[in-house]
């Protein structure tokens, strides 16, 4: 099964090493994604760039792929199965959702110098980061590179309709299945409402399990294969 990986904000790829790692140990073929601006130095790249980036790679795998997004690039997953419906086997959003066409990207922190930079553990205290301790924690501080504003503030637009066609599965670290359906089901993520074959999946860890659980988190892939 070819699988991209697409880490959330402040990741390059390299944030999957370890998913990767156990995922080709069982005869996958996984594609950790570096997006512009998150690893190649540019700070002018834009969503666009991102997704042409995720693109690309779906467009360069020899059979349809299975799609990982993390955190906010549970977006990127999305808008890639919205461009690319009939190349996506399955989309799998790691501790995060889709944002709904029209809404900005990933606005949720402040922006300086053209770039939103990590905003230190704060707003993460709690469920997020229970199982980082303090060196992991110092450890991804110092790796985290700033998003682009570009990306941030880049406005959703998806187009197309058979995106609802394309199974879908939610696996659920800091929060459980019951919450996140509990948010669908409220309307909080208009979204998943529409998709047709919605699952969910646990995962006892906090919002980066591929830096705590990579292991388990690559064998939930496979089985989703």
């Amino acid at each position: 099964m070819d699988v991209l990986l697409i880490a959330g904000l402040w990741l390059d790829g390299s944030a999957w090493a370890g998913v990767a790692s156990t995922l080709r140990s069982l005869g996958h073929r996984p594609v950790q994604l570096t997006l512009p601006g998150q690893g190649d130095g540019s700070s002018s790249a834009t969503l666009d760039d991102q997704l042409a980036a995720v693109l690309t790679a779906v467009d360069d795998a020899s059979d349809k792929t299975m799609v990982v997004g993390h955190s906010a690039a549970c977006t990127l997953a999305w808008l890639a199965a919205d461009a690319r419906p009939d190349k996506i086997s399955k989309v799998v959003l790691v501790g995060g959702f889709p944002a709904a066409d029209g809404k900005p990207y990933a606005d949720f922190f402040e922006l300086r110098d053209g770039v939103m930079p990590f905003p230190g553990w704060g707003p993460f205290e709690g469920p997020d980061s229970v199982d980082l301790d303090e060196e992991a924690r110092r450890a991804f501080a110092a790796a985290a590179i700033p998003v682009p504003e570009g990306v941030a503030t880049g406005i959703v637009r998806l187009t197309d309709e058979r995106r609802f066609e394309v199974p879908v599965v939610v696996i659920c670290p800091e929060f459980t299945p019951a919450q996140a359906k509990e948010w669908i089901n409220a309307g909080d993520v208009p979204e998943l409402a529409k998709v047709k074959n919605l699952d969910f999946v646990d995962i006892d860890s906090g919002h980066w399990p591929m830096h705590t659980k990579p292991a388990e988190l690559a064998r939930l892939l496979a089985e989703l294969s």
